[in-house]
């Protein structure tokens, strides 16, 4: 059984450490003070709470899952005892490959060692480590505890035996992975995910729609085929030929890099939540009641894997 140390007591690193937790693993969570890890501890809390309520748990498991979380904050000692390290840190190229390096020099060769990067490609965050054939990325999607996919992406110096290890590890904490067996900016899932937001932004600037109607779209369209057809397989039910004869006429938007419409956002300080203004306009509540939402849906689809077997 891997010794398991996550990297970061942020959004995606407490919850990777939960998942862990839940799936009976034990893990080293790192945190930079004890005032990081005591705000981990209590997010873990309530999200274990909140999937107490939904029926993901029962009672008498919520204190064993948080007693498999063991807080750290010395490093380079946590780094020697593991055996698989995962790293949540800010999304900044420098700061990884500075990490990397100095866990390349503490740990033994046999330790995998993986980033939660969601698009930093593997070769630049190990550039400075003297042992790449044990690194990779395993990209958890957020909320890590909720969503099954983590795309596990190797460079071109990972070893078979880096990825087997990683895929493994993944499939006991419950996950779903998929490889990528390329390195290309965004991987798999974001490439989708933002060819889609492509689209909307020029729908939107377009005048071709509103925004709530562009959302609905999706909403109570394409969203409500996703979750059992993907991209591929939807287009084997609805016909090839058909969707040969849709793509010789319809133009879609090609443009490289944010629209005028985002830039326009963003230039004027509008981050979405974070500022409390986006496309929208996020009130505490609208944005609790959204995330609420979210998670409901999510844990819906859990269970429902779970009955399925999945």
């Amino acid at each position: 059984m891997e010794k398991i140390l996550v990297i970061g007591t942020g959004t995606m690193g407490h919850s990777i450490a939960l998942q862990a937790a839940w799936c009976g693993l034990e893990v080293s969570l790192y945190g930079l003070n004890s005032e990081e890890l005591e705000k981990a501890a209590k997010e873990i809390h309530n999200k274990l709470q909140l999937m107490l309520d939904k029926g993901l748990i029962a009672a008498d498991e919520l204190s064993g899952i948080e007693k498999r979380i063991l807080p750290v904050t010395n490093l380079e000692a946590a780094a020697q005892m593991a055996s698989f390290i995962i790293e949540c840190i800010p999304e900044v190229l420098s700061l990884k490959t500075a990490i990397f390096k100095e866990l390349d020099q503490w740990c033994s060769e046999d330790v995998v060692l993986a980033s939660n990067t969601s698009g930093l490609l593997p070769t630049a965050i190990a550039s400075n480590m003297k042992h790449p054939e044990r690194f990779l990325v395993t990209h958890f999607w957020n909320p890590a505890h909720l969503v099954p996919l983590v795309e596990v992406v190797g460079s071109p110096a990972t070893s078979a035996s880096t990825l087997e290890r990683a895929t493994n590890l993944l499939k006991k904490m419950n996950k779903k992975p998929i490889l990528v067996k390329k390195e290309i900016p965004g991987f798999v899932g974001n490439r989708l995910q933002f060819a889609l937001f492509r689209e909307a932004q020029f729908l939107l600037e377009s005048g071709v729609a509103s925004k709530e109607d562009i959302d609905a779209a999706i909403r109570f369209g394409i969203g409500r085929r996703l979750p059992e057809s993907g991209p591929l397989e939807s287009a084997d039910m609805g016909g090839l030929d058909v969707y040969t004869d849709i793509l010789r006429y319809l133009q879609l938007c090609n443009t490289d890099g944010p629209l005028q419409v985002l830039e326009d956002l963003v230039s004027d300080g509008h981050y979405g939540t974070k500022s409390g203004t986006g496309f929208y306009d996020w009130t505490p509540e609208r944005k609790h009641a959204m995330e609420g939402a979210r998670e409901a849906t999510l844990i819906h689809f859990l269970l429902k894997d779970r009955a399925a077997g999945l």
